[in-house]
């Protein structure tokens, strides 16, 4: 048994998905959590779960909902659960309408019935589901309540006849059906819900029947009838077939829901009235921002950091030295064990507590709900540099990996709009910059360090907007723009859903530095020990050395033109974590040694030009192949390392020239 999971975005169908599974995939409290179809095993074994992205209706206006329509037509399923926010019961039906349209089984999982009940609002399933022809399931999918009844009604979707929901659309629109139906070729897809879809001017159903069927008889079907509305009420199709829709909806929201009178303003509202302000969204942004900051490195971060730090440099490394000679390993070998994986691997894994902590209060703000509030407090400004408030969500998920927020730029309807965000987001601060921020602010400026950490943040972000303004102006030009955004109620984070939240982001982090940082110490390691001369030679004769030197005299401008610096860059493109690790293998000594040495080598303007250059220039390898799948275009990935080399480089120089006078 296959069953597709729809509804609209952030009604809760990752949630459920995760519930139904028994599986863990990544829950947010704002729209555009889900950009691709996911695939999961229903607990009882019975058959599969596909959990596709939210969409307000099957006519798709953004990359990631053709997923949704392209799944309908191509792909075969025993039914669909349709999910449902019961206290926005009438905005998410009309997309319950034209999931039965299709003809395929549908059953309801009525979700946040305890949101709805707050807000004194009392759905009678019984009726609603009798109307709809259908199964109906109050659940609670964050809790777990109802889960079981709605797994157990499954089966039935195998075994039920449920034919396709049909609506009279009036005489106009019926007779272009009927006309439309006569031309389709033969397909096991419900016809009328072809004709309807085209009616809408659905092109990912125009594509598919362009296959099969003479399209342009069809065309013209419908080119008269929009003439035949127009002229009889002012109106497209498009907006006659959703009226007739809404009409349906009411009379179904009058026989099934009653409200209570006088209810008080829900609290979602009286917090909104505050943190949505036009003039106090922003600075409460930077207010929490910079008090997450705090938490991270001055207050809980650095002292659990310094702990591990002190693990790795003396008891760790005292063991396995003691193991290593016990043994009678080789020089080389304890050389590339102690100097090589354990100063590189370890040189990162001390920032890891700090990584943890940052991506637990992002997922405390996520599940909150705060988060899609602040794509909407963003939008003016957004609007002023030719975007609008959703592209700043990709943003807001690249600080914690620059590729998943590059695929959330997908969930933009706009491909103007989709494309400037693509190319933007490697320019907000991911995670994986946070270990060479935490080093060179613990070493330059211990008492600002959440201060300096958030300047680069909103660096990264006020450059990204000038961009997008540039981008704009001169290679995207006329397209309008149109901003839709769900806002989530608010609720209290769970602590599962928390945990399960930070450790699915910080993983990534730790499964890095257990391969991918592992195995580029190890060479980064052999290019330091050996050099033209032989091996264990001198680091300033390394092969290393070599490297780094042809790139350094480019980096004097900017304050750091030493060949230890450049090498540490250039390791960079393959990931930011090996930045911090290379020097680690260079400096040969424990964190807090580090920040000894680098005071030697920077001062604290070029210290901050050089975090700078790391928060702006070329983006990592996976960002890069990531730019590539999303545009399909080599040149646009090419594009994008280039221009901002030139914007790191631009900076940094401005940062260290201004920076060394003033100072």
């Amino acid at each position: 048994m296959q069953i597709a999971l729809l509804g609209n975005p952030n009604t809760g169908k990752t949630s459920l998905f995760n519930a139904l599974t028994n599986s863990y995939e990544y829950v947010g409290n704002w729209s555009g959590v889900t950009v691709e179809k996911k695939v999961g095993q229903f607990v009882d074994q019975s058959g599969q779960l596909i959990d596709l992205p939210g969409v307000y209706s099957l006519n798709p206006i953004s990359k990631d909902e053709t997923v949704v329509t392209n799944y309908l037509l191509e792909d075969t399923c025993e039914g669909l659960i349709n999910i449902i926010d019961a206290a926005q019961l009438r905005r998410n039906l009309h997309l319950t309408l034209q999931l039965r349209e299709t003809g395929n089984p549908v059953i309801v999982g009525l979700n946040m019935v305890d949101v709805a009940k707050n807000r004194g609002i009392t759905i009678h399933t019984e009726r609603l589901a009798q109307a709809l022809d259908l199964t109906v399931m109050p659940i609670v999918a964050r809790t777990g309540q109802g889960i079981d009844m709605l797994l157990s009604h499954l089966p039935e979707l195998k075994t039920t006849n449920q034919l396709g929901l049909v609506i009279d659309y009036g005489a106009i629109i019926e007779h272009a059906i009927a006309k439309i139906t006569n031309h389709l070729s033969q397909t096991s897809l419900n016809k009328r819900w072809l004709a309807l879809q085209f009616l809408e001017g659905n092109h990912e159903i125009e594509d598919y029947l362009n296959k099969t069927s003479d399209i342009t008889v069809m065309q013209q079907i419908r080119l008269d009838a929009n003439k035949e509305i127009s002229a009889s009420s002012n109106r497209t199709l498009e907006q006659v077939i959703y009226q007739y829709r809404d009409q349906f909806i009411d009379a179904l929201i009058n026989s099934t829901v009653c409200t209570e009178k006088n209810q008080t303003t829900p609290l979602s509202e009286r917090i909104d009235r505050i943190v949505t302000n036009r003039y106090l969204g922003i600075p409460i942004f930077l207010s929490l921002m910079y008090i997450m900051f705090m938490l991270t490195f001055d207050w809980l971060g650095f002292p659990i950091s310094d702990l591990l730090d002190a693990f790795f440099s003396g008891p760790l490394t005292s063991v396995i030295q003691a193991g290593l000679n016990l043994i009678g390993a080789s020089s080389f070998i304890e050389a590339l064990i102690i100097d090589g994986i354990i100063s590189g691997v370890g040189g990162v894994l001390v920032f890891v507590p700090q990584i943890f902590i940052l991506f637990f209060f992002i997922s405390l703000l996520e599940d909150s709900g705060y988060m899609a509030r602040v794509a909407t407090v963003m939008d003016r400004i957004m609007q002023s540099v030719g975007l609008n408030g959703k592209a700043f969500i990709p943003m807001i998920i690249s600080f914690g990996c620059n590729v998943p927020g590059v695929m959330a730029a997908r969930t933009i309807e706009q491909p103007k709009e989709r494309l400037i965000t693509t190319l933007l987001t490697p320019l907000m601060s991911c995670s994986a910059r946070l270990p060479v921020y935490a080093l060179f602010v613990g070493a330059f400026f211990s008492q600002h360090q959440a201060l300096i950490v958030l300047s680069l943040y909103v660096l990264g972000v006020v450059v990204a907007f000038i961009l997008a303004f540039v981008f704009s102006k001169t290679l995207f030009k006329n397209e309008q723009s149109f901003f839709i955004v769900e806002l989530p109620p608010y609720r209290l984070p769970q602590w599962k859903t928390l945990s399960r939240s930070t450790w699915d982001k910080g993983k990534g982090f730790v499964k890095k530095a257990g391969t991918f940082i592992f195995a580029g110490s190890v060479f980064i390691w052999l290019l330091s020990y050996s050099g033209p001369g032989g091996v264990d030679v001198a680091m300033d004769e390394s092969f290393l050395a070599m490297i780094g030197g042809i790139f350094a005299p480019l980096l004097i401008p900017l304050g750091f033109g030493t060949w230890q610096a450049a090498a540490a860059l250039l390791t960079g493109f393959l990931a930011k974590e090996i930045v911090v690790a290379t020097m680690a293998i260079i400096y040969v000594v424990p964190e807090t040694g580090m920040q000894e040495v680098l005071q030697q080598a920077f001062t604290p303007v070029s210290a901050y030009s050089f975090m700078v250059f790391i928060l702006l220039y070329v983006p990592c390898l996976a960002t890069v192949a990531a730019i590539n799948k999303e545009t399909q275009s080599k040149r646009l990935a090419w594009f994008s390392i280039g221009y901002a080399f030139i914007l790191a480089y631009l900076l940094s120089f401005i940062i260290n020239q201004v920076g060394s006078r003033i100072i």
